[in-house]
């Protein structure tokens, strides 16, 4: 067998990233159609992330953000995108590379994408970078507010939740 100098594994990740960006726009025009709703994973150690030094100590590798019910000021660029959550009644504001999406799941329609996250030089965007520094790994993947579950629990209205992809995939 010759080897990929296409690298078509690259390509198809950029054009799966590109579908996150696409649907992404369209709930910034025109909101969240009919019962769709969307669970992104990502890598919150990549480099162009930005998280409040809270956010980062309590999620030092990865963290699960649902898009819902409450969600504020999405905006949609080339290579990122922002937006204003909740947790524990505080509003966070978080910048996510495309290229940082480790998962994108829609319940709604069994619809879901897994990618493998290559790290670059550089840090996470924090307000405060020497808060974020020699904090110990705390497990990232918990319901934010409230206990962890294995079920992906109900949203509740003016919270973000932070879920476990576990909870959707079969168990064999």
């Amino acid at each position: 067998m010759s080897d990929d100098l296409i690298r078509y594994d690259i390509l198809t990740q950029e054009a799966l990233r590109r579908v996150i960006r696409k649907v992404l726009e369209e709930v910034r025009n025109t909101g969240l159609p009919g019962d769709h709703h969307f669970f992104i994973t990502f890598d919150t150690g990549h480099p162009g992330v930005r998280l409040s030094p809270r956010m980062l100590e309590r999620y030092p590798e990865e963290m699960t953000i649902v898009i819902q019910h409450s969600f504020w000021n999405l905006d949609v660029g080339e290579n990122a995108f922002e937006i204003d959550l909740s947790f524990d009644d505080i509003r966070e504001r978080l910048r996510i590379p495309f290229d940082s999406i480790r998962g994108f799941f829609d319940p709604s329609v069994k619809f879901g994408l897994q990618f493998d996250v290559v790290q670059n030089a550089g840090e996470v965007e924090s307000q405060t970078q020497e808060e974020s520094e020699g904090k110990p790994a705390k497990p990232a993947l918990a319901t934010a507010g409230k206990g962890a579950g294995k079920s992906a629990p109900k949203a509740e209205e003016g919270s973000a939740q932070v879920v476990s992809l576990d909870s959707f995939r079969n168990k064999k």
